[in-house]
């Protein structure tokens, strides 16, 4: 994995962060995840809306600062997260939220790296994926997230959902 950071994205790489989540729709569809992010419009919305709110991130390369992932973290509550079928979070307490991170091709382990820099902001993360995400499925797996049940988004589409609680070493 290359030397990289992670910082606050800015609408100076909107640009950018498309072409990552192009290449990612393009790898999901060759994995056999046909319909995650095929809402283009309302997912370019959603970034949008991420970054003016201060929320959406990206991972750069230290030397270049090529984009190599992006994706959504915050400190609050998700409303699709209030109900959870056939099983539980781990904890009620105040946790952090992951959503759409997407790597570049030849991001190998960065959305781990993503994922670890979320764990140092915050103790206790919650993430969700598709059911055909399989590559994120195992990268959750890999972080040592749980799986805890199936969430619903407000479309209705169904989504798996994992937690982790994260103390440092004294």
């Amino acid at each position: 994995m290359p030397d990289c950071s992670v910082r606050k994205a800015e609408m100076a790489d909107y640009g950018e962060i498309c072409g990552i989540y192009r290449a990612a729709r393009e790898f999901m569809a060759s994995c056999g995840n046909m319909s995650q992010w095929q809402n283009v419009p309302q997912l370019l919305e959603d970034i949008k809306k991420d970054i003016s709110q201060g929320n959406f991130y990206i991972c750069e390369e230290k030397q270049g600062g090529k984009i190599l992932a992006a994706f959504c973290f915050f400190i609050g509550n998700d409303p699709t997260y209030y109900k959870i079928y056939g099983g539980s979070w781990l904890n009620s307490n105040e946790y952090g939220i992951i959503h759409r991170i997407a790597s570049a091709e030849k991001g190998r382990g960065i959305a781990g790296f993503c994922i670890d820099w979320c764990l140092k902001q915050h103790g206790n993360i919650k993430i969700d994926t598709h059911k055909d995400n399989i590559p994120m499925q195992k990268t959750i797996a890999k972080s040592g997230f749980k799986y805890c049940g199936i969430i619903k988004k407000a479309d209705g589409t169904e989504r798996l959902a994992y937690q982790k609680t994260y103390k440092e070493k004294q």
